[in-house]
């Protein structure tokens, strides 16, 4: 398994992790984004969107459930469950043929799913630590796992987070 742990002092920090994984994104690969309210899962992905060369606005796509982006040489899905009560939503809402391994699956709350996900190449967990954030990044497959090298490689991680 390659995991990356790094402090996120501020916005600008998290920002940049998220330009730093866009490095390594690639076709099919889905992402989990775990994090309390605020914890600054949408900020991440607007770090990597900046990165791919979006200039439009991010938004949560909390009431929308998905905000479709075409960036760089990617197809980006940006999903927010918050506001799901049952799995079946997700059924019912048409999503499973998003993931069909030619776009990239950005997930906030994909716990709300109830385990009805394909599973993430990916898992990046946000925590508030401080005055900052904490960013544990783990890669689950072949392709999660370049992922997260490409993503250390330009993120080195930092020192004091354990």
């Amino acid at each position: 398994m390659v995991a990356l742990k790094t402090f996120l002092p501020d916005e600008d920090a998290t920002l940049a992790l998220g330009a730093a994984l866009a490095a390594g994104l690639e076709p099919g690969l889905v992402i989990y984004l775990r994090g309390e309210l605020g914890a600054g899962k949408t900020t991440l992905v607007r770090g990597v969107l900046r990165a791919l060369g979006h200039s439009g606005p991010v938004r949560s796509p909390t009431y929308a459930l998905v905000e479709l982006y075409e960036v760089s040489r990617l197809h980006l899905h940006h999903f927010d469950f918050y506001r799901f009560h049952d799995p079946r939503e997700w059924i019912d809402a048409g999503f499973r043929e998003t993931f069909n391994g030619r776009s990239v699956s950005l997930i906030e709350w994909p716990e709300k799913a109830g385990g009805i996900l394909p599973p993430a190449d990916v898992e990046i967990a946000l925590t508030t630590s401080g005055c900052g954030r904490s960013a544990s990044c783990i890669g689950n497959s072949p392709r999660g796992l370049r992922c997260i090298a490409r993503l250390a490689e330009r993120y080195p991680p930092s020192p004091s987070v354990s």
